[in-house]
């Protein structure tokens, strides 16, 4: 019940706040994320963002990311992906291993349009951490380290967001380094 007076706080504020962050444009990958393009539109111009973009083609979920939504979106980078175990990232996008990939990805989401000021909210309101709820059902924890957002999965990996409130037409893409990990 806790969690679920968190997130409507977090919405509200987020209602409050958006207009603020309506038209701003934000560079990722060497391109221009413009609010007016969804999810996968954007996502897609981000050479940071290849590997993504790929799972998410090999997963099935475009059309998903490009529904209205909202989703947040926790965008792991290339980088990322290359920390992986050797292979794994090859061994995910085969064809029998859609829905193993499709669990991985949807970890990274989350049912609604939280911006930074939205998460730290949360953040501040769960006493140093919220547990943030995804499409996949699993659960991240959210933390503060100085001034950056820190993301921890359910194995214990950490992943530093690097890039927050990047607007999307239905959502918000906060880019990460690390690719996080369902149990």
């Amino acid at each position: 019940m806790k969690f679920i007076k968190i997130f409507s706080a977090a919405l509200v504020a987020l209602t409050i706040g958006t207009a603020s962050f309506a038209q701003k444009t934000v560079m990722v990958g060497g391109a221009p994320m413009l609010p007016t393009k969804n999810i996968v539109e954007n996502a897609a111009n981000s050479k940071d963002h290849t590997t993504l973009v790929a799972a998410v083609k090999a997963a099935g979920l475009v059309e998903t990311l490009q529904s209205a939504g909202p989703f947040t979106v926790f965008a792991p980078v290339n980088a990322a992906f290359d920390m992986l175990p050797a292979g794994t990232v090859a061994t995910l996008l085969k064809p029998e291993n859609k829905a193993m990939l499709a669990g991985i990805l949807t970890y990274h989401v989350v049912a609604g349009n939280f911006n930074a000021a939205a998460v730290l909210k949360m953040i501040k309101a769960g006493g140093g951490k919220a547990e943030i709820k995804t499409v996949a059902g699993g659960t991240l924890t959210a933390t503060k380290k100085g001034k950056k957002v820190m993301l921890t999965d359910e194995k214990g990996g950490v992943a530093t967001v690097t890039i927050a409130n990047v607007l999307q037409s239905n959502g918000v893409i906060h880019v990460i380094d690390r690719v996080l990990l369902p149990k």
